[in-house]
């Protein structure tokens, strides 16, 4: 069974159901941990949501709506990236782990969507409380991605899927060498991954917090699969 190491973060139940659904072990990553440590024997990387990347990270100055950040799990998280990265394990980035992904990899990020994005979709449901499986937008799915292909049968060959949203952050500039394989409606990166490896896909919404219906188990499943083979 491949050991997938998690990123700590607040709200873990969902990320280790969905790991554990899909066939895998999990082992969380607490960021006190020196990061080389925290990989050995470690066949796989999730990284979870959670507060906002500093603008830092990124050689920005920081917009107005930027305020609850935690450059220490930044830090941690930015050099596990690359340290995951160097040492070719399989990586899914759930939404703000999307967005360390790609700042890690040489990217940049829209810090304020309502702001900063003309005609943007509302991508946080506005009145609490709310379900974490409720939906609020469609994406639009490049076919022949990664991400397209994973989906494809519990899509039936549609490109659209509908998914939940809590974030006012997203992706700007895509990292060098990663494509897009998702958009929102409003021209909003949804999705991205890294062609070059044998499994880096990131996606801005939350595809754990679907574990008992299993609308994204397939996005899991991928991931098991791709650190099964590396554990081989």
């Amino acid at each position: 069974m491949p050991i997938i190491g998690v990123t700590a973060c607040r709200k873990l139940e969902d990320y280790r159901q969905a790991i554990l659904h899909a066939g895998g072990e999990v082992r969380i990553l607490e960021r006190s941990a020196e990061v080389g440590a925290a990989l050995v024997a470690v066949d796989g990387l999730l990284l979870t949501g959670g507060e906002d990347l500093s603008p830092a990270s990124y050689s920005e100055q920081t917009h107005p709506s930027v305020v609850d950040v935690d450059p220490a799990r930044d830090e941690f998280e930015l050099a596990l990236v690359a340290e995951a990265r160097r040492r070719e394990l399989p990586i899914l980035a759930i939404c703000r782990g999307v967005q360390v992904l790609n700042v890690a990899s040489g990217g940049s990020l829209v810090q304020d969507i309502p702001t900063q994005v003309t005609g943007a979709l509302a991508h946080k449901l506005a009145v609490p409380p709310h379900q974490p499986y409720e939906l609020a937008h469609e994406v639009w799915l490049e076919k022949d991605s990664l991400l397209g292909r994973l989906m494809g049968e519990r899509l039936s060959g549609a490109d659209t899927c509908e998914v939940n949203s809590r974030h006012h952050q997203a992706i700007k500039q895509v990292a060098p060498g990663f494509e897009v394989s998702a958009t929102a409606p409003d021209g909003v990166i949804e999705a991205i991954e890294d062609p070059r490896a044998p499994f880096c896909l990131g996606v801005q919404w939350h595809p754990e917090n679907f574990w008992r219906t299993g609308e994204f188990r397939p996005l899991f499943e991928g991931f098991i699969a791709a650190a099964a083979s590396k554990q081989a």
